[in-house]
């Protein structure tokens, strides 16, 4: 429990840490956004494919395996559809958007980004609840990698949109708490409830797999730098790879 609250805390607290150089500059070039997203994309692939997914298999089985994953899936769908959010990114170009008051805008993006954090909150405390002792801590470290750049691209857009740079780290540090809470709440879910983890591993695996084909990748390949995104992307991949090498 101790080890959940530290690892879920630390991992979330990289949302605020990651929104600090905003702090020192005014904008950040449409290179590096996608960069940057195509680089969280690889991590959150990588922590799906390579920790998440083969532990819930090995734990239950395919049919197991096949369910959680789709139940993550549709769930994040039904959520995109019902929810009414704004992405992360590409949002600031929209007319429409930009015409919105920044707290109405405050709200929809804050709405996205809980969207986006509710799995990769769950992956950590179900990941904790699990057996597997180095699978919490590796699933956590490899949030926290890919929440650092998230927090820094949240704290970015909201400045973009004329917002305080105070408010835009606090909104960065609110986002991370959503995702501390969610981790909680994954953790509860299947340390008290016989049989649910591996079923929580593979809906976590499949909910950030939908996060990164249906959001991350699409705005990371919007402004003709495809070819850099990738490359980002096959990074972020392989040092998820070496970090569970590592630590398992």
């Amino acid at each position: 429990m101790e080890a959940m609250l530290w690892g879920g805390f630390v991992s979330s607290l990289a949302t605020a840490l990651g929104a600090i150089p905003v702090l020192f500059m005014k904008e950040l070039s449409h290179r590096a956004k996608d960069t940057l997203l195509a680089f969280t994309a690889g991590i959150m692939v990588s922590a799906s494919m390579y920790s998440l997914i083969p532990t819930a298999l090995a734990m239950s089985g395919l049919l197991v395996l096949c369910v959680g994953v789709m139940l993550g899936t549709v769930t994040l769908t039904l959520l995109e559809k019902l929810v009414p959010h704004i992405d992360l990114v590409h949002a600031g170009e929209s007319r429409v958007i930009g015409k919105l008051p920044l707290e109405r805008k405050s709200i929809l993006f804050l709405t996205a980004m809980t969207l986006h954090n509710l799995p990769e909150g769950l992956s950590v405390g179900v990941s904790y609840a699990s057996e597997q002792e180095e699978l919490g801590p590796l699933v956590a470290i490899s949030m926290g990698l890919q929440n650092a750049p998230e927090g820094f691209l949240v704290a970015l857009f909201l400045i973009m949109q004329k917002a305080r740079k105070s408010t835009a780290i606090f909104f960065a540090l609110f986002t991370g708490m959503l995702e501390f809470a969610s981790c909680i709440i994954g953790f509860y879910l299947t340390a008290y409830v016989t049989g649910l983890i591996p079923y929580g591993l593979a809906f976590a695996g499949g909910a950030m797999l939908f996060i990164v084909y249906k959001e991350l990748i699409p705005e990371s390949h919007g402004h003709g730098y495809e070819r850099m995104a990738t490359f980002s992307f096959i990074i972020g991949l392989l040092v998820m790879i070496v970090l569970t090498e590592i630590l398992g």
